[in-house]
């Protein structure tokens, strides 16, 4: 189950299984709370959709404030539309220039840093293992998920961390769902060999026009890698239906923001800092 919080007056949806680990910090957030304005109105947190620089950067410090995370530990991937999954190891660097953040998924054991999906209509989950304190961050659209990418982080995350994935947890947040998500038939075509896709992919009301599922396609990919129901938390929000609390790029036609999502691993205190708006390489 879902729920809507808010904090310093930025409102955002936690998944109950995962709120229940206290080793956690976690949101999946909404468009609302930030200062950008028009198509962009007002938590866009994404510098490449035409916004006002300053208005993204003022929207990352809100939320940097909000939940008392320093703006460079938070780690946004460049989210390329395949089914790279970067890993992160406990310390030391992990990527020397921006294309190497080309990636759609990550996969952790590093405190303190809270990783990314920026999202406006695709899936972002997250996958964390409670035993050996692992956490995954998933960007699935439509690409992606016909690429298994979900079923791929939880093999990842059994073969390089020992994960058992009867003890793992996910949470699919706010994503465009099937009553509105209409693809053409080359879309369909590349789930074809998937396990009852027929579960997640309708025929549309027009010809050679097919309803996904997006939620539920990445849920049987995790149902099917072991993870029981029970532990598979799926939020049920539309973001082309509810376009007051989020960015749909479908929606909006093309031009819209992007919402965050964020999981991260809690370490020990972050040291008090003023941030100030620098160019962060971590977040863009």
């Amino acid at each position: 189950m879902f729920s809507w919080l808010n904090k310093n007056s930025i409102p955002y949806l936690q998944s109950s299984g995962l709120a229940a680990c206290d080793f956690l910090a976690h949101a999946f957030c909404t468009r609302e709370g930030g200062v950008s304005e028009d198509d962009y109105q007002s938590l866009n947190m994404s510098f490449r959709e035409g916004d006002e620089e300053f208005h993204v950067l003022q929207n990352w410090n809100k939320l940097a404030g909000a939940f008392g995370i320093p703006m460079e530990n938070f780690l946004v991937l460049n989210q390329v539309h395949r089914d790279g999954i970067l890993v992160i190891p406990p310390r030391g660097e992990y990527f020397t220039s921006r294309e190497g953040l080309d990636y759609d998924a990550i996969v952790t054991n590093r405190t303190n840093l809270a990783i990314c999906i920026k999202t406006a209509d695709c899936a972002p989950i997250f996958v964390v293992d409670p035993e050996n304190k692992v956490i995954a961050a998933v960007h699935a659209g439509w690409r992606g998920t016909a690429a298994s990418i979900s079923a791929k982080v939880v093999r990842l995350m059994q073969n390089q961390y020992g994960s058992r994935p009867s003890a793992l947890l996910a949470a699919i947040g706010p994503s465009i769902g099937r009553c509105c998500y209409e693809v053409d038939e080359p879309a369909a075509a590349a789930f074809c060999s998937h396990k009852n896709a027929k579960a997640f992919l309708l025929p549309g009301k027009r010809k050679d026009r097919w309803m996904l599922d997006l939620a539920q396609a990445n849920r049987g990919q995790l149902a099917e890698s072991g993870i029981p129901d029970a532990g598979i938390d799926a939020s049920g929000l539309c973001t082309v239906c509810r376009q007051d609390a989020f960015f749909s790029h479908r929606g909006s036609g093309g031009v819209t923001g992007r919402q965050i999502n964020f999981l991260m691993l809690k370490g020990d205190p972050f040291c008090k800092a003023l941030f100030v708006n620098e160019d962060f390489r971590q977040v863009h």
